[in-house]
């Protein structure tokens, strides 16, 4: 929970001696593939349920926590399926680093967990902390939230959906749309573009 992508600033947050902030990720899917997408509290965007790792806290339990905090489902709601094999970073835009807090967070390493709903239709609770991550939401298709995160984040979702992909879709997963690789092309120099 917290910024864009910053830390929440809790006394609990873990971050690394190089300023990643440890997270857990949570795709979360129904048995169709369709995937739960939220917009974040006030309209600012769209993604995946995630949040800081407290001191002492297991991976797994850091998702279940931060899956009833931000959803209000618990363990028994969802079976876990799989997760990404190591950590994936993303680095913050200096606009949303926080100088005044220390240890400083310059970004956040996650790991992504895929968990399926028990039952097809779910209801969400997103009044289970005071400052609610989501108001509202949604199910996509599978890849679409590589396109709806906020843009630093964008790289990461298509690493955490590729790897978690083949385990959503044992028996063959969909098609990439038409726009997944232009989503993290960088732009080319002036200087690329003259020659």
């Amino acid at each position: 929970m917290g910024g864009p992508g910053a830390d929440s600033g809790a006394a609990a947050d873990i971050i690394d001696a190089d300023g990643f902030r440890a997270n857990v990720g949570i795709v979360l899917m129904r048995r169709d593939g369709d995937v739960f997408l939220g917009r974040r509290a006030g309209g600012r965007g769209w993604q995946f349920p995630q949040g800081g790792i407290r001191d002492g806290e297991s991976l797994e339990a850091a998702v279940y926590r931060e899956l009833h905090e931000e959803v209000g489902l618990g363990a028994q709601d969802v079976e876990l399926l799989g997760r990404t094999a190591r950590w994936l970073r993303y680095r913050l835009p200096a606009r949303y680093i926080r100088r005044n807090r220390h240890p400083l967070c310059i970004g956040q390493k996650q790991r992504w967990f895929l968990l399926r709903l028990r039952r097809e239709v779910a209801t969400f609770d997103f009044e289970s902390t005071a400052e609610p991550e989501f108001d509202e939401w949604r199910w996509t298709d599978f890849w679409e939230p590589a396109r709806e995160v906020i843009y630093f984040k964008r790289k990461v979702y298509q690493r955490a959906l590729i790897e978690l992909a083949p385990v959503a879709f044992p028996t063959g997963q969909p098609a990439l749309p038409d726009w997944w690789d232009v989503l993290t092309q960088r732009p080319r120099s002036s200087a690329t573009e003259m020659d």
